[in-house]
């Protein structure tokens, strides 16, 4: 059963042992091969707006079931409940196990009738893994409260079929949600995105759930073999990527992530640690070592017929009959580093399911404006994302890097942290470094694939052919709180062209 998130986070981040315990034979239960359990933590409430919990949600053969995970001892007293500890310490609780379940099914109903989602049937589950057998009462039937004895991985599956077994039918007149619409809503309503240099105030709140267009990817990774997920830069993929390969590491394949920014090494490091998982930029590939499921972020890079050689050498039963799932984004960024041929596309499409990523999740309206304006580039719907407006800068001489450093030392004085901003010299190639005033100065081939709070662009092409157009596109798609772009007046003239030429080719 695929866990969200992987059983390394919820053994890390699991509030009980009961609740590490009962994930650990999740993972091993494989009698429904679509099923899914996400670890919860909080369900708003659809009536009242408040917070139900529930510790599990399992899709199960078409049905939800919220479960409830109750360690140590539980007990009623007066008709009050109790939990008891290892040490025989009674806590009171405000309801029964069995009531906290329904309450939050409940609350997921609401949740998901507020979402448009048609009529799915639920149940609520108890999980009590150390007391020997639950307690009786006609307020639950007994198959829907689970003990000792049930805590191994048959008798786990066997009882969940159990419990659904029993769920209800649609009522007359209402329509069954889909199995795979109900699959992308629970992993649009659990999956939470991790964030990348998390900003403080409301974008990351706005950043941090994964979209529609997120979770579909994320929901139809484990049902295809081959995927190719489209989206503009800040869409996400590589986020949704990091998260899908997990995914398949915890079902015990071998993994591998591929990319050509060098930059993405140090992304995905940090996000996939602890799992066996081999991350090997494009030109590190060999064909001596194959894996079960290869991940290609910035795949436009690769789209080449050597490049698509290159994966067909390294997942087992090659590119048209392996495991496989593409990250590109379909705008200018190949001319940075790489190389992308249309055809190729068309002919890997035809291998694969395909999934548009169409929400920005990363730049602000104003940013996507300017990239729509001057580029003409497709980077996704900006309403996700609220924050300032696009800030120009035009000095009294060059717009180098030392007119960039000021604009960075006023946002430091208004309150922005170094270690927040990048300077990103767009006629450059060279590897970032930190300048003699401290701030991070880097090339479009460096920053590719990867995002800072506040973004100054300067050093501006003088012509801008495929390639330059491709290096700003880069350069200013990168941030997700501020953008600065600094310009001379000949800048503004080259800037004008370009939007003259995109209204031309409309």
């Amino acid at each position: 059963m695929i866990l969200i998130p992987d059983l390394i986070d919820i053994e890390r981040n699991a509030t009980s042992d009961a609740e590490r315990k009962l994930a650990r034979l999740l993972s091993r239960v494989d009698l429904d091969p679509n099923a899914v359990a996400f670890h919860s933590v909080n369900l708003r409430s659809h009536e009242h707006k408040q917070q139900a919990e529930a510790d599990f949600v399992i899709l199960w053969r078409g049905v939800v079931v919220v479960v409830e995970v109750k360690g140590g001892g539980v007990r009623k007293h007066d008709g009050v409940w109790y939990s008891v500890n290892r040490h025989g310490d009674w806590k009171k609780l405000r309801e029964s196990p069995m009531a906290q379940a329904q309450s939050a099914a409940f609350a997921l109903r609401d949740i998901l009738r507020e979402e448009r989602t048609d009529w799915f049937a639920h149940e609520a589950l108890v999980v009590t893994p150390d007391i020997d057998s639950p307690p009786h009462s006609v307020e639950w039937r007994a198959t829907h409260w689970l003990a000792k004895d049930d805590m191994n991985v048959a008798s786990l599956g066997s009882a969940l079929d159990v419990v659904v077994v029993g769920a209800r039918s649609a009522p007359t007149g209402q329509k069954r949600a889909r199995p795979d619409e109900l699959r992308a809503r629970l992993f649009g309503e659990f999956t939470r995105v991790p964030v990348i240099d998390a900003q403080r105030g409301a974008v990351i709140e706005e950043q941090n759930r994964a979209t529609e267009g997120q979770a579909r990817v994320l929901a139809a990774l484990a049902r295809n073999p081959r995927v190719l997920a489209s989206g503009g830069a800040g869409t996400g993929k590589s986020l949704i990527l990091a998260e899908g390969a997990k995914q398949e590491a915890e079902q015990g394949r071998e993994v591998l992530i591929t990319f050509g920014s060098p930059g993405l090494v140090g992304f995905f490091a940090p996000r996939i640690a602890g799992r066996d998982i081999a991350l090997l930029p494009f030109h590190e590939l060999r064909g001596d070592e194959q894996y079960d499921v290869v991940f290609v972020d910035e795949a436009q890079d690769l789209m080449t017929p050597e490049g698509m050689d290159r994966i067909d050498a390294v997942v087992k039963g090659g590119r048209s009959g392996g495991r496989w799932r593409m990250f590109l984004d379909p705008n200018n960024q190949a001319h940075v580093d790489g190389a992308f041929d249309e055809d190729v596309l068309a002919i890997v499409s035809e291998d694969a399911a395909s999934f548009d990523l169409d929400l920005n999740v990363r730049n602000t309206g104003a940013i996507v404006h300017v990239v729509q304006q001057y580029l003409g580039a497709d980077v996704g719907d900006p309403g996700i994302v609220h924050g300032e407006k696009v800030q120009w800068h035009t000095p009294d001489g060059p717009a180098d890097l030392g007119a960039a450093e000021e604009v960075a030392a006023r946002l430091v004085a208004d309150g922005a942290t170094r270690s927040e901003i990048w300077i990103v010299l767009t006629s450059a190639t060279e590897a970032p470094h930190i300048s003699d005033r401290g701030f991070t100065v880097t090339s479009p081939r460096f920053a590719k694939g990867l995002e800072a709070e506040h973004v100054i662009v300067c050093d501006l092409p003088r012509v801008f052919n495929d390639v330059a157009r491709a290096a700003f596109y880069v350069a200013v798609t990168r941030a997700r709180v501020s953008l600065h772009i600094v310009t001379t007046n000949d800048d503004k003239k080259n800037l004008q062209q370009l939007i003259r030429k995109q209204l031309m080719a409309k």
